[in-house]
């Protein structure tokens, strides 16, 4: 079962169990791919690398939203802000431990062949793919800064 079709089935039973916050999310989601899919063309079909991307990008937005509601003392808003993102993690995949990251990221760095903070681009590009919905980018960012420096 695809993601789209999982977050359709969630959709429905959302909707029967009443769950506003999860509605809203999952219904935010739907959207989101429908409009992915028609920047791609009539006929077109996400694949699950970029259904991942797209969840990635409103888990992020919300993640953003609630601390700028924090900030601003919305306690209300940031509420709703952060049990959305909870609903949408649910999509992704599990996130690595710090162990598991840096771990990953120095077989890259090895492969690629990176000795300097000057390489950093080429590890980020390799690691960001690579490391797609198992880990945010400031943490790849960070440990590679880490190793490198």
């Amino acid at each position: 079962m695809s993601l789209t079709e999982k977050i359709s089935a969630d959709l429905i039973a959302a909707m029967k169990a009443k769950d506003t916050i999860a509605l809203e999310a999952i219904r935010a989601a739907k959207t989101a791919f429908i409009l992915a899919k028609s920047e791609k063309g009539a006929e077109a079909v996400l694949s699950s690398d970029e259904e991942l991307k797209v969840i990635q990008k409103l888990v992020k937005q919300r993640r953003e939203s609630a601390e700028i509601y924090k900030q601003n003392n919305r306690a209300d808003l940031y509420q709703k802000e952060v049990a959305e993102a909870d609903v949408l993690e649910k999509y992704l995949p599990a996130k690595m431990s710090e162990a598991e990251l840096t771990a990953a990221v120095k077989s890259i760095i090895e492969k690629v062949g990176a000795k300097s903070p000057a390489d950093m681009g080429k590890v980020m590009g390799t690691a960001t793919k690579e490391l797609a919905g198992k880990a945010d980018g400031k943490e790849i960012s960070a440990i590679v800064k880490k190793l490198l420096g």
